[in-house]
């Protein structure tokens, strides 16, 4: 490997054992075994280098969950399947989760950041919809994105933090499953 992939897999240690505001300069210099100076070079800032490695980490993550679990049952089953690989996630990887949860925090007073969160919410969106419908992505209608979509997406970083939070307690699958259900028999009176 070259400095440039020394220092992501090294931000991505620190992020695994120190999180996202923790990691110094410093850290990711030692864990990667080069220079400080070389983050300056190759990515400009210590801040920009945790975001590629934050990000390449999630994508590796999505790359595996984006579909829903399972090929038999029926789409219920399957949901909370899938509902359960994402929650098991959440417990195995942890540190992914309160890393880009410390990342969105420092968001608020990053407008880069900002806008790069925001359009991958935008991308998860269709990704997410498409999966649900079974549909390429390109296939997904707009009001899917924005409503299946962004309904999914809001789902998940309230399970994410009720696991991180309280994991004994967090829902499983089929609970989530069956507040869905619930909540749609209650709207439809």
């Amino acid at each position: 490997m070259g400095n440039r992939e020394d220092l992501l897999a090294g931000a991505r240690r620190c992020l695994e054992e120190k999180g996202y505001l923790r990691t110094t300069v410093r850290d990711i210099a030692t864990a990667s075994g080069v220079s400080m100076a070389a983050i300056g070079y190759h990515f400009g800032s210590r801040e920009a280098l945790l975001n590629q490695a934050l990000f390449a980490a999630m994508e590796e993550w999505a790359a595996g969950s984006g579909r829903l679990a399972g090929e038999g049952g029926t789409a219920g089953e399957r949901y909370a399947d899938t509902w359960d690989r994402k929650i098991r996630d959440f417990g195995e990887m942890r540190w992914l989760w309160l890393a880009s949860v410390e990342a969105f925090v420092h968001a608020q007073s990053s407008p880069e950041l900002l806008a790069i969160l925001a359009e991958g919410q935008r991308r998860n969106r269709r990704t997410v919809a498409a999966a649900l419908r079974g549909v390429p992505p390109e296939e997904v209608s707009d009001e899917d994105v924005r409503a299946l979509g962004s309904m999914h997406i809001a789902l998940l970083s309230g399970v994410m933090v009720q696991t991180l939070t309280d994991p004994e307690q967090a829902p499983d699958g089929r609970e989530l499953l069956q507040g869905l259900r619930s909540m749609v028999e209650l709207l439809g009176s």
